[in-house]
């Protein structure tokens, strides 16, 4: 008998060594969030000693992986992909996208846009885009 993940398709975010402060930032934010697994790469592999070779964790129950790619990219995140969250509150959504803003760039800021209560749309400090919204 097979065992079906509690999990099938999960985000992967690929990082050129910030991995672990972007993951450790992204727990910081939400109660319902922990690591779950890291390993590092070692002093004969392809990565920087003692970065993420790969890493897992949980945000708010969804869980996501995250790597340390040793090898230098012309692409990063982009907008068109972003991590959307339903707020619980008001003050949840101030806090989150204050956090998420600083130092990273605001592409909707906080308001009413019709189509919920509050929203607003960041790009991270790292580049990870997060659309952050208010239900009726």
């Amino acid at each position: 008998m097979s065992t079906t993940p509690a999990q099938k398709i999960t985000t992967f975010l690929m990082f050129e060594g910030r991995a672990e402060e972007a993951m450790t930032f992204y727990v910081s934010l939400f109660a319902d969030a922990e690591v779950i697994d890291i390993t590092r790469y070692g002093a004969d592999e392809p990565g920087a000693e003692g970065t993420v070779r790969h890493a897992t964790f949980a945000l708010a129950g969804q869980r996501y992986m995250c790597i340390d790619s040793p090898a230098k990219h012309d692409f990063g995140f982009t907008p068109a992909v972003s991590l959307y969250v339903q707020c619980e509150n008001e003050a949840e959504i101030d806090r989150l996208y204050a956090a998420l803003a600083e130092q990273g760039a605001e592409l909707m800021p906080l308001g009413s846009y019709g189509f919920s209560a509050k929203f607003g749309w960041v790009n991270d400090r790292f580049g990870v885009s997060w659309q952050l919204t208010l239900p009726v």
